[in-house]
C-alpha cells in the first residue's frame, strides 16, 4: 500500500468515526489532524491521548480515553500495514 492511498484509508477511517453523533460531516478539520498524529506517534496510548485533544480542542467535550484507544488500535494497524508492504 503506497503513502498516498494509506493516507487515504486513514482518512476514511476517521470520517467514519463519530464519537459525538453528530454526522460524519462533522469532523473534517479534526480527521486531518489525526491521520497527521498517525504519523508522528507509534504508541496506541500517546495517539489515543492525541486523538482526544484533538477532539476536546474543537468540540469542548472529551471522548472516553478507551474510545480513542480503540481508533488509535485500528489506525495504528493501518499504518503498519503500509509499512509491512515495502
Amino acid at each position: 500500500m503506497d503513502m498516498t492511498k494509506t493516507n487515504g484509508t486513514l482518512l476514511e477511517t476517521v470520517q467514519r468515526w463519530d464519537p459525538f453523533r453528530y454526522g460524519a460531516d462533522a469532523y473534517e478539520t479534526e480527521a486531518v489532524d489525526v491521520v497527521q498524529a498517525v504519523h508522528e506517534y507509534d504508541d496506541m496510548d500517546r495517539l489515543a491521548e492525541k486523538i482526544q485533544a484533538i477532539y476536546e480542542f474543537s468540540f469542548e467535550e472529551v471522548i472516553p480515553l478507551d474510545e480513542c484507544r480503540k481508533l488509535a488500535d485500528s489506525l495504528l494497524m493501518i499504518k503498519h500495514e503500509e509499512g509491512c508492504a515495502l
